[in-house]
Order: structure tokens, then C-alpha cells, then sequence
């Protein structure tokens, strides 16, 4: 058995990685998040992780924080520089999933636009409708959703029912709506390069590898991605959205308001710390 790595995630990914650790055979990968509600409050996520990092480096010689940017404006790096342990590529997850280029692409093509991944098509109300109010006063949409013109669900699993729950989320906030199947991305390729010995024994990189397909609100095919060279980082977070010259008071895409709370199967906050 290799050693054990730890991994400390944002609890919005403990499904992904359990779902890639099983996938894998990665059974010296040991995970412990951090609560999702953290993006609303990512001045904290910094001293969180070094206080996780400095509780368990003695008892792991790799530690992988499984963070983007989020919102931190490079307060992840300065903690992570200091302590000697590495992250996710990327400002935030949507950048991960769809890849650089893909999502550099989609944000060009409309700068106004909304995101969901899995996380968010699942717990659309808990994390984005109650937090914002729209729920008691759908009258606030057009003051936090006003800029938006599409949403766009970036989809880890092949799912129905989550396809269906993003569409309506799309509907709900009267955007336009398209999916784009993602895979891991990022996510599997950062992980896979740190368990190499499972990741050599591991199913095809086909499984995950292959491009995006872009769907419309009618689930027809329109294309897929296509990598384009202007891969720029981005300083926006999960929080925030991906900034736009079209928005002016733009919700938390991700908005983690409630994020720690256990889930009906308990996969998001089974592993959460205090």
C-alpha cells in the first residue's frame, strides 16, 4: 500500500473525489473538507487550511488541497507556499472542470453568464434561491440576476434528473440555458498525478477525457467546446461568478450560505470539519 496522501477539499467536491477515489482504487487518498459555506466568508479559507495543514503534517508526508483561487486573491498560495503542500489549478471550480481554454471560450461567448456544476444543480435552492431570498421575494431577481443572460450547467455526472434540475434553475431565473458535460476535469487530472500507482492500474482516460458536448434548453447538441489559446487565469470565485463587464450586482454563484449542513445521502458533508 503506497503512502497516504491527505487531501483537504472544499466539502462542494467531497462527492467527485469519493466518486474518483472509488473509481481509482485510491485507497491511501484520505479526504477531509472544509464546509462549502466557507465561499461566502473566503477570507477565512486561508487560516483554515494552514491551522488543517500544521493538525495532521505529522502524520502525512504529501498533503493536496483540493481549493482553487476562490475568491482568496492568492490567500490560498501565500498559506500554501508557507506550509509546503500544492492545489488545484485555477480561480475557481468552474475553471477546473471545464479546463482553461473551454472556459475562457464560454465566458468570450457570453460574458453574462451564470454557473452550476453538480453541486449547485442539486442543492439550487438550499445554496442560491433561500440564501438570496428569492424564495420569500422573487421580486429581487431582476436586481441580483438582471446582467445575466445565460446559465450554463459544466455537469461532472452523466445525469438526468441533475440535467433536469439545472434547466429549471435556468428557468427560474428566466435565463437562457445550456449544458455542457465536463467530466472531472482538472479535478481527475490533478488528483490521477498524485496517485500515479493506482492511476497506472485505473480505468481509460476516455472515461473523462473526451470534449465537452454543448447542449441547448432542448438537450440538442450544438458543438463541441473548442480549446482556444487565450487560457487566462480569472479573478473571480465561486462567490462572485466569474466577473462580467455586463454585471453590476451579481449574486454568489455558488452561494455556500448553508453549505456544511448534511445533504439527504450525506456524500457533500461527510467528511466536514468543525
Amino acid at each position: 500500500m503506497p503512502e497516504p496522501i491527505l487531501v483537504i477539499a472544499c466539502g462542494a467536491l467531497a462527492r467527485e473525489i469519493n466518486a474518483l477515489k472509488r473509481r481509482w482504487g485510491w485507497q491511501h487518498l484520505h479526504l477531509k473538507c472544509m464546509p462549502a459555506e466557507l465561499h461566502n466568508r473566503p477570507a477565512e479559507i486561508p487560516g483554515r487550511l494552514r491551522q488543517l495543514i500544521r493538525r495532521h503534517r505529522s502524520a502525512y508526508d504529501e498533503i493536496f488541497v483540493a481549493y482553487a483561487d476562490c475568491g482568496t486573491a492568492g490567500g490560498i498560495d501565500r498559506v500554501l507556499a508557507e506550509e509546503g503542500a500544492v492545489r488545484l489549478q485555477g480561480a475557481h471550480c468552474y475553471e477546473f472542470f471545464a479546463g482553461p481554454a473551454r472556459f475562457a471560450e464560454l465566458s468570450m461567448a457570453e460574458p453574462g453568464t451564470f454557473y452550476l456544476t453538480d453541486f449547485l444543480a442539486r442543492h439550487f435552492d438550499r445554496f442560491v434561491v433561500k440564501p438570496l431570498g428569492l424564495d420569500r421575494h422573487p421580486e429581487l431577481r431582476n436586481a441580483y440576476f438582471g446582467n445575466y443572460r445565460k446559465l450554463v450547467y459544466l455537469s461532472q455526472a452523466q445525469d438526468a434528473r441533475l440535467l433536469e434540475s439545472a434547466a429549471r434553475a435556468a428557468a427560474r431565473l428566466e435565463l437562457e440555458f445550456e449544458h455542457v458535460h465536463c467530466g472531472y476535469g482538472g479535478l481527475e487530472t490533478s488528483l490521477a498525478a498524485r496517485f500515479t500507482q493506482s492511476a497506472a492500474k485505473g480505468p481509460s482516460r476516455t472515461a473523462t477525457g473526451e470534449a465537452p458536448v454543448r447542449q441547448g434548453a432542448g438537450n440538442e447538441n450544438i458543438g463541441p467546446v473548442r480549446a482556444t489559446s487565450n487560457a487566462a487565469g480569472r479573478d473571480a470565485s465561486p462567490v462572485d461568478q466569474p466577473s462580467s463587464a455586463r454585471r453590476s450586482s451579481a449574486p454568489c454563484g455558488g452561494a455556500f450560505a448553508t453549505g456544511g449542513q448534511r445533504s439527504n445521502d450525506g456524500q457533500e458533508s461527510s467528511h466536514f470539519l468543525a
